[in-house]
């Protein structure tokens, strides 16, 4: 026997109100006595199993005003003496008042029962017209229903919008199983399904029995009680609460359906109302989001993450489980994937659909939404999608994209996660969204066009950049033509091509390639007015040949060529040569090659002629040099008989020389002089300006050259009373120079020193080792050589020209003192850089002048004693 609370032994015998003993004490209204030693009486039969366990000797029953509420079960005398007369009716007795007391008991009870009852409908009642969140609402009828009801079993069942019965709570011994909530109810499944079905309650004291006797399966736990009651929202059916025991105490009453039922009532108006309010507020949500997102898609240029943003966002709105967005394809009309989201999403990118085809087809072609919800069962649904992907589709919604009325595209979501079928306002919300983002996709593709026709123009702005670099690095024809054709091959994938310039005879091809063997027929000059170069002379224009062979013009070169791209050179609106390009593939050339190419042949015009009129000027220098070599020799024959004939009758040879003779001998002396110096320098700028003058360095004591300059300059010095010094440095070491040059060089600066310095004055010739900041790269120490005056000095704006060829000072007090040529200084300049010296100067006006030029020094191999000269 099992204890009761108190721990003391109870029965879990149960005897059934219509069995035998029953009706024999409620018949009979007295004692029943059974004597071990006598056979049970045939009319109990049907209980003798339960008697044998009980094993009680006397029966006696509690009678009420409505029939037999119980009875007394006593087991045998323990001294084993049969019950008396007096016994039983001391039995009878206490019976009866048992039975009183158990009456006035069970109607307090009931009482008190049915206020509580009461009491949790009135609350349930009020809870509900509060309670609006939807989770709250079904804790609060679990806790309602576990006031009046044994609920540690607890089921409340509800209807998905697609008509799906799934647990919505469900409670096992006191316990919340949210793992099992939201699986769905088999419509054989138990008696769940039929309180659902038929929309009335049921109330069963064996629930696996019942299933048995209804023919449906029983659920995992084989429940005793079983008490089921519809959700009943009008005349809808919208689910089930249910409660169930195993304890086989446990027994659930008609009143406790009847409350059971009300609650169940209550709760089904408030789940709708709730239902309601969270579809609004949902719906309100998805109203804001689809406000957000279309102001965060509207700001959104990138066309890829825009595409994912519309995608993630449709699919956020709507609570779906996966979506895409299509694309149609302008030539081909097909619906591209472009975006898919979803758990086998990234597989189904770049896929196809054929125009017109399937549920994305027929929404672009007719520019209508498609709603399926049983997608499974539509013959238009291509399952091999789901069979590739093992992903399942129950439903979907198709909208269309469209732009000022033609169709751009498609997006389409894919079950919704509470597995709710799509409906009116689904379709009302998403082709409200579908407008902003067919607009903002037409936005981005048009600044992805804008930004990537930029970034080609920047780009191709800079490759002319570079290009114009490469020209304007050189003056050479040949190599302005070779880069040219160069880019203009690389820039369009041309197989071959050349480059030829209009001249004599013909165009004359300069530069080629790609030709092979077949260059050999484009080495004599092409007709200047037949086949496409002459039709380009002619016309001025870009020819592009997408079919080459299809022309009457063409001649071919290659035999392997398809199309032709020729572009002219202009200059001043005259072709001067064309640029010639070939390609293996029809169609090989664009406009935006031929656009390319002409912008890159504006660059080479400019660099053509530079080079032409570069070439030109080195033909003029070359010739003036030619007549400056010319001129000095021929002056130079004729001054030295001159001066010999003038040294002769200086000595009195021929006869005596008076005073006016002499200084007319004198005169034509000091001219020739001049002369020979004026011809000397043009006969040195001539040869430096033609590449053509030579200097034969060696190791050479500075000391010596000096010296013998200022010997030469020391006369005439002295003749204007000007003094003359000199500081050589001990320990300098010799010059790798050419000494003639380098005593050339300074006789011009100590002469200049002279003749710009007045009566008077003061030269410093000065020698020594300096620091080699010219020159980084080379050796760390030069020599320096400086010549320093306190004469006339060089005004400040005329700094700047002193080593320019043929300059002459604007200053009237210099051009007065030392007539020339202006080539000394130039002269000198060249002279030192050719030495591998750099040579400057410091001047204040009406104060005087300092030149400096550096030396290389003669390394210690380079010092041989036989060597130095000076």
């Amino acid at each position: 026997a099992a204890p009761d609370a108190s721990g003391r032994p109870t029965s879990d015998l149960r005897f059934a109100a219509d069995g035998a003993l029953a009706f024999h004490l409620a018949a009979e209204r007295a004692a029943l006595v059974l004597l071990p030693d006598q056979p049970l009486p045939q009319r109990l039969a049907r209980d003798r199993a339960r008697l044998a366990v009980l094993g009680s000797a006397l029966f006696v029953p509690l009678s009420g005003k409505d029939g037999l509420t119980g009875w007394l079960a006593i087991g045998p005398k323990l001294s084993g003496d049969p019950f008396q007369s007096d016994d039983l009716r001391f039995v009878d007795s206490l019976a009866d008042q048992a039975a009183l007391a158990i009456e006035r008991a069970t109607v307090i009870s009931d009482l008190k029962r049915r206020v509580k009852e009461l009491d949790v409908v009135s609350q349930m009642s009020q809870a509900v017209s509060f309670t609006r969140a939807f989770d709250d609402l079904l804790e609060l009828i679990y806790a309602q229903t576990s006031k009046i009801l044994d609920a540690r079993n607890f089921y409340l069942l509800l209807k998905d919008r697609r008509g799906v019965v799934r647990y919505t709570v469900y409670v096992e011994n006191d316990e919340r199983l949210s793992e099992q909530e939201g699986r769905p109810v088999g419509a054989d499944s138990g008696l769940e399904a039929e309180v659902v079905r038929s929309g009335q309650p049921i109330r069963v004291d064996d629930y696996t029995q019942e299933c048995h006797r209804r023919g449906v399966t029983p659920g995992a736990r084989l429940y005793r009680a079983w008490l089921g009651v519809p959700l009943n929202a009008g005349a809808d059916t919208i689910g089930a609460m249910i409660v169930a025991a195993s304890d086989p105490t446990v027994v659930f009453t008609e009143d406790q359906a009847k409350v059971f039922a009300t609650i169940a009532d209550q709760a089904a108006s408030a789940i709708v109302r709730a239902r309601l309010l969270q579809q609004a507020e949902q719906r309100a949500r998805q109203l804001a989001t689809l406000n957000e997102v279309s102001l965060t898609i509207a700001s959104t240029l990138e066309l890829d993450p825009l595409l994912q943003k519309i995608v993630q966002s449709a699919a956020s709105i709507l609570n779906c489980e996966a979506g895409s967005l299509f694309l149609t394809d302008v030539e081909t009309g097909e619906s591209v994937f472009r975006v898919a989201t979803g758990p086998v999403g990234q597989n189904l990118v770049g896929m196809r659909i054929a125009p017109g085809k399937g549920f994305v087809g027929e929404a672009i072609e007719t520019g209508r939404a498609v709603i399926v919800n049983d997608v499974q069962n539509d013959p238009r649904w291509f399952k091999g999608t789901d069979q590739s992907t093992g992903f399942v589709t129950h439903a979907l919604i198709t909208v269309p994209l469209r732009y000022q009325g033609r169709p751009i595209g498609a997006i389409q979501l894919i079950n919704k996660r509470d597995g709710a079928p799509f409906d009116e306002d689904d379709q009302s919300l998403l082709t409200a969204f579908a407008t902003p983002s067919a607009i903002a996709i037409e936005n981005a593709r048009l600044f992805t066009q804008t930004d990537q026709a930029l970034a080609a123009r920047v780009e191709e702005l800079s490759i002319m950049q570079r290009i114009g670099r490469e020209l304007n690095t050189t003056l050479d024809t040949a190599l302005v033509a070779n880069i040219t054709l160069n880019w203009a091959m690389k820039s369009t994938g041309a197989t071959a091509g050349w480059l030829g310039l209009v001249g004599e005879g013909g165009i004359h091809v300069i530069e080629i390639e790609g030709y092979g063997e077949a260059e050999r027929l484009l080495a004599a000059p092409l007709p200047a007015d037949q086949g496409l170069p002459g039709r380009l002379l002619r016309a001025g224009d870009v020819i592009l040949l997408r079919d080459a062979r299809a022309d009457p013009d063409y001649t071919a070169v290659l035999e392997s060529t398809r199309s032709v791209l020729s572009a002219p050179i202009r200059r001043e609106g005259q072709v001067i040569g064309l640029v010639n390009l070939e390609s293996i593939h029809p169609d090989g050339f664009t406009q935006e090659h031929a656009a390319f190419v002409t912008r890159l042949l504006d660059l080479t015009s400019i660099a053509l002629t530079n080079s032409r009129l570069y070439a030109d000027v080195e033909k003029a220098n070359a010739d003036k040099s030619e007549l400056m070599s010319f001129v000095a020799h021929e002056l130079k024959t004729p001054m030295t008989p001159i001066k010999g004939y003038a040294d002769l009758l200086a000595t009195a040879s021929v006869g005596p020389v008076n005073d006016m003779q002499r200084q007319f001998l004198d005169t034509i002396r000091k001219n020739i002089e001049r002369m020979t110096v004026i011809v000397n320098d043009l006969n040195d700028s001539a040869k430096i300006e033609a590449g053509k003058l030579k200097v034969y360095p060696k190791a050479v004591a500075l000391a010596g050259l000096v010296e013998e300059v200022v010997r030469t300059i020391k006369p005439v010095a002295e003749a204007k009373q000007q003094t003359v010094t000199v500081e050589i440095a001990p320990d300098l070491e010799p010059a790798w120079v050419d000494p003639y040059r380098v005593s050339q060089v300074l006789t011009n600066l100590v002469s200049n020193a002279h003749k710009y310095t007045p009566e008077g004055g003061h030269i410093h010739i000065r020698a020594t080792r300096a620091a080699n900041h010219a020159d980084p790269a080379g050796p760390p120490e030069m020599l320096q050589v400086s010549v320093q005056d306190n004469g006339l000095g060089i005004a400040p704006e005329e700094q700047k020209k002193i080593f320019q060829k043929f300059f002459r000072s604007e200053d009237r007090q210099a051009r007065e003192m030392a007539p020339g040529t202006g080539l000394g200084l130039s002269i000198v300049k060249s002279l030192v850089e050719l030495q591998g010296g750099q040579i400057w100067f410091e001047s204040e006006f009406r104060k005087g002048s300092t030149f400096h030029f550096t030396l290389p020094m003669a390394t210690e191999g380079e010092r041989q004693p036989a060597a130095i000269a000076g």
